[in-house]
């Protein structure tokens, strides 16, 4: 698309690689990234606990700062997502985790600029009340918005599908609860994947909400592979993002098909860059 003044805006993409370039162990998945032609990369929690102690995070660090990417978005820890956790913003009993995470997370962010969080929102839990987990997740995510806004950083909350226990599976669903918030750095992260598998009306999400979506990430559906495997219109619903007035990066968060070096065709390497 154009911009007002005439000169043409390209998406700006930023590579996960907590489900990209999974062939190579964590650290050296940056610099496989930046060697695909990425400048800028995103992760879920890079740890399997929330506290891991500072010289795995500093290692972590300085993967990034020697692959030479910029960091753009990061998860507070979720728990074990192997096992089909999705997040302790509401889950009742393990605050000190969440805690930890955000103080890590804000860490890791000041020393490489990132300026997103992703809280995952947490499954309903057995032997605790919805509206419980739901007040103490407005409690958390109060205090994390807070916290980011203090570098200048955004919370995204989240809908996802394939999780039955998991409740934010619309944008309606995640639109609520920042409507019950009412903070300005507290978004919707606008998984056009998730969206579509769950019945999401994508045109209406984006016509009716782009003012209020922090990031955009894409994986086809269905397969959630990369673009072209499915019958998402991934182009064309980019395309109106843009139009609508969306700045942001757009998440590669697919499971490849094939190697992720081999998946990424559709993406020419030119445009890989910010």
């Amino acid at each position: 698309m154009t911009d007002p003044a005439g000169a043409r805006r390209e998406l700006r993409y930023t590579a996960n690689l907590s489900i990209l370039f999974t062939e190579l162990p964590l650290l050296e998945r940056a610099q496989a990234a930046r060697a695909a032609g990425f400048t800028a990369v995103e992760y879920w929690w890079p740890f399997a606990v929330a506290d891991p102690g500072r010289d795995e995070v500093g290692q972590f660090v300085r993967s990034i700062e020697q692959a030479g990417v910029q960091l753009t978005g990061l998860n507070f820890y979720a728990g074990d997502m192997a096992a089909g956790e999705r997040g302790l913003v509401s889950w009742v009993g393990r605050e000190e985790e969440f805690a930890v995470s955000l103080t890590i997370a804000l860490d890791i962010a000041e020393k490489l600029g990132c300026r997103s969080f992703n809280a995952l929102y947490g499954n309903r839990i057995d032997g605790v009340e919805p509206s419980e987990q739901d007040e103490l997740a407005r409690a958390q995510l109060r205090t994390a918005a807070e916290a980011a806004a203090g570098i200048g950083a955004q919370l995204v909350l989240e809908p996802l599908s394939g999780t039955p226990d998991y409740p934010l599976k619309t944008a309606a669903d995640a639109l609520a609860v920042l409507d019950e918030l009412g903070l300005d750095n507290v978004l919707l992260l606008a998984d056009l994947y998730h969206l579509a598998v769950n019945g999401d009306d994508l045109d209406a999400v984006i016509a009716g909400h782009t003012p209020r979506i922090g990031h955009v990430q894409i994986a086809d559906a269905p397969g959630r592979h990369q673009p072209g495997t499915g019958k998402l219109e991934l182009t064309g619903y980019l395309e109106k993002l843009q139009a609508a007035g969306y700045r942001g990066h757009v998440g590669i968060e697919y499971r490849p098909d094939g190697s992720t070096v081999d998946s990424l065709g559709w993406l020419p390497f030119e445009r890989r860059g910010n």
